[in-house]
């Protein structure tokens, strides 16, 4: 286990070039909130970009000051002698355009209206997300990456920097992702979606005006994706049947600690995240789908990519399970990609690729390596 990157500051990158969006609008200036662990060598070749997953953020390791409460998100991965070593390499963090903490959202300003964008801010969609940390990446002077590394959510923006852009990326990880969302998770985001939407402190997403927040709504959204997150054996050997008072209450009150656990969970969420970013980036999941423009071959979608692949999946991982990952390794191996594939063992579902594992971490570090 190696040492924290320690106390960490966040950076702003301002950017007044036009991005044209994938859904027809436009943006005409945008800001990215970053963090930057390590240092960039003198050719710069030593750089590697962490996107984050769904309810993830710029902030991927360390703390903001010696009383921080929490580390950065993937603190267990990123960091001096960790799998991905702060001392070998400049890791970079990057709050997705729209995300919810300190990128143009949402919760933003208008610099056209001078008003909160609220419900008016723009659907985004992976690729434009790409498209904006392309902009972040060539302000740090960065032609091309060492590697991307992303879990989940992650992978997927991971796997659209190798199609957009083939010659800026050296080595894709792609973690626990898949090539596009299936019905059953296209119909998880939902529900959730129509939990924050027909909560009645919601407002048609204006709720910044009324000074008020759909907390119930983003509780239900919140439980319910927590528990696709983890697997049944995981659920099970944690919480069991194991009751809080050790008895029925014969009632509607919590009498299980899951129930405790996922309420906590969902009051944690309610208080922190924003429920236009929620929205919005759910429905970038769902309309991400390599295969859209190529007639459902996801050979062809690889056709031009140049990056060397790893791709790691978890066995008990039922949202995104190792046999959508083996779809991408046979897109790849079909053009001919050097590409390395590791199935882990683990018992935590989908959030294993957050969780310390050596056969995962030794992965990570010896193929950054190799």
């Amino acid at each position: 286990m190696g040492k924290s990157v320690g106390i960490v500051e966040s950076k702003i990158f301002h950017c007044e070039d036009e991005l044209a969006l994938v859904c027809g609008k436009k943006l005409s200036e945008f800001d990215l909130i970053y963090e930057t662990y390590g240092k960039l060598n003198n050719n710069k070749t030593n750089a590697i970009f962490i996107p984050h997953a769904l309810s993830g953020n710029h902030h991927i390791a360390g703390k903001y000051h010696k009383n921080d409460k929490y580390s950065g998100w993937w603190d267990n991965m990123v960091g001096p002698a960790k799998p991905i070593d702060t001392n070998k390499y400049f890791v970079i963090g990057i709050n997705n355009l729209g995300g919810n903490d300190g990128s143009t959202s949402a919760k933003s300003i208008n610099p056209k209206t001078k008003k909160v964008w609220g419900s008016s801010f723009p659907i985004l969609t992976v690729k434009d997300w790409v498209a904006s940390q392309k902009k972040l990446i060539n302000s740090l002077g960065i032609e091309k990456l060492y590697a991307i590394v992303g879990g989940s959510l992650g992978g997927m923006q991971a796997m659209q920097w190798s199609i957009d852009f083939p010659n800026a990326v050296e080595k894709i990880l792609c973690i626990a992702a898949a090539p596009s969302l299936t019905a059953q998770n296209i119909a998880f985001n939902e529900v959730a979606r129509q939990a924050i939407l027909q909560d009645d402190k919601f407002y048609k997403g204006n709720f910044y005006q009324e000074k008020t927040k759909p907390k119930k709504g983003l509780r239900i959204a919140r439980m319910l994706g927590h528990i696709t997150y983890l697997s049944n054996d995981s659920m099970d050997k944690k919480f069991g049947r194991k009751l809080i008072q050790g008895k029925y209450n014969y009632n509607f009150q919590q009498n299980y600690e899951i129930e405790s656990y996922l309420n906590y969970q969902g009051d944690k969420f309610a208080m922190t995240f924003d429920a236009n970013t929620y929205l919005r980036m759910t429905k970038a999941l769902d309309y991400f789908d390599l295969e859209k423009n190529f007639k459902n071959k996801l050979s062809k979608v690889f056709a031009k990519i140049k990056a060397k692949y790893l791709v790691i999946s978890f066995s008990s991982d039922w949202r995104f399970p190792p046999s959508r990952s083996k779809e991408i390794v046979k897109a790849l191996l079909d053009n001919n990609i050097n590409v390395t594939y590791a199935e882990i063992e683990a018992e935590t579902g989908h959030d294993a690729f957050l969780l310390e594992s050596e056969h995962y971490h030794n992965t990570v570090r010896n193929y950054l390596r190799s």
